[in-house]
């Protein structure tokens, strides 16, 4: 994997070994970043069940002033923690090792100004995070890969684009 765009364009990022992970596809993550680019510069992320981190490296390379990381497996947190520190971008993370879904439920209101999150798919974790930000807008946008063929919840203001078998849908938090 590599980050596509901003100050460390090009550079490769490891992911974790193995099929417990699955990372986001470049081409999604360039549509991803696109889509956010105007609200990333100076931003407080969130990269919810964070994997490699490649989705918050990403934000971060391309201007977001900060990103809290949380991934609950250790190894695949130790890989996050490498990727940070070979970028040298350990002063602008914060990692927590801590299932998503119950750091989020504890997040206050507008605790990040964007959560991104990468659920695995299928497992109704990504209808899970929409429910709970329904409830608690925890951050004033919400960003959630999941399956093409995956039904969440339905959000007044909530916006899905597909790439094939994967969908992001995106919710801001009504002006």
């Amino acid at each position: 994997m590599r980050i596509i765009a901003g100050e460390w364009r090009g550079r490769r990022i490891e992911a974790p070994p193995g099929y417990a992970t699955r990372p986001t596809s470049d081409r999604v993550r360039e549509a991803w970043m696109s889509a956010l680019h105007f609200q990333l510069p100076g931003s407080r992320v969130v990269d919810l069940f964070a994997g490699s981190g490649a989705l918050g490296l990403e934000a971060l390379s391309r201007g977001a002033g900060h990103v809290t990381f949380v991934e609950r497996s250790g190894r695949t947190m130790d890989v996050l923690r490498a990727n940070a520190r070979a970028l040298r971008a350990e002063a602008r993370c914060t990692l927590v090792k801590r299932d998503a879904i119950a750091f989020a439920e504890e997040l206050d209101v507008d605790a990040f100004d964007i959560a991104l999150a990468d659920p695995p798919y299928g497992q109704g974790f990504a209808a899970q995070l929409v429910e709970l930000f329904a409830r608690r807008r925890f951050a004033l946008a919400l960003w959630v890969e999941h399956g093409a063929d995956e039904v969440l919840p339905a959000i007044s203001g909530a916006r899905t684009r597909r790439y094939g078998d994967t969908a992001i849908t995106s919710i801001p938090v009504p002006a």
